[in-house]
């Protein structure tokens, strides 16, 4: 449905940052997309030790952007700025995501469910898959920047 220019146009990471390549479906509740550059030797956030796991809570958070940007957008409305306040219950079955096994299938499936939110904040699952595999899990909470200094 959208490819990694359209995305980069609705989250706020542009160039390498943008980690997402392809949104596959999305409702009002779930979001599900597709990463391709997780063995990239240049992946911005990849370390001398590789692309560790751990990063699998970046491309969550970019499909729960997109998420909320998509969800504006068929509102007719601006999507708010949202600023990642707490990854929880992260479960990883890699140490790595450049070094998954099966390289044939190099895609990272992307899923994000919107369990929660209100104008303020926004609670989501999510899931990462390599090749059916999972290899990460969890829920992110994201603040949500109405523009109200506090």
């Amino acid at each position: 449905m959208l490819d990694h220019a359209g995305i980069e146009a609705r989250v706020p990471h542009r160039g390498a940052m943008c980690l997402l390549d392809r949104l596959v479906a999305w409702d009002p509740e779930r979001i599900e997309c597709v990463a391709t550059g997780h063995r990239d030797p240049a992946h911005p956030l990849r370390s001398r030790s590789g692309l560790m796991a751990a990063t699998a809570i970046e491309y969550a958070a970019q499909a729960a952007a997109l998420h909320g940007g998509l969800l504006a957008e068929a509102a007719g409305a601006h999507a708010q700025p949202g600023y990642l306040a707490s990854a929880r219950d992260v479960r990883l079955s890699a140490w790595r995501l450049d070094d998954l096994a099966d390289a044939a299938l190099d895609e990272l499936r992307i899923v994000a469910e919107r369990q929660a939110g209100d104008a303020a904040r926004l609670l989501y699952t999510f899931r990462i898959e390599h090749g059916g595999r999972e290899v990460a899990s969890g829920r992110l909470a994201v603040v949500l920047d109405a523009g109200v200094n506090s």
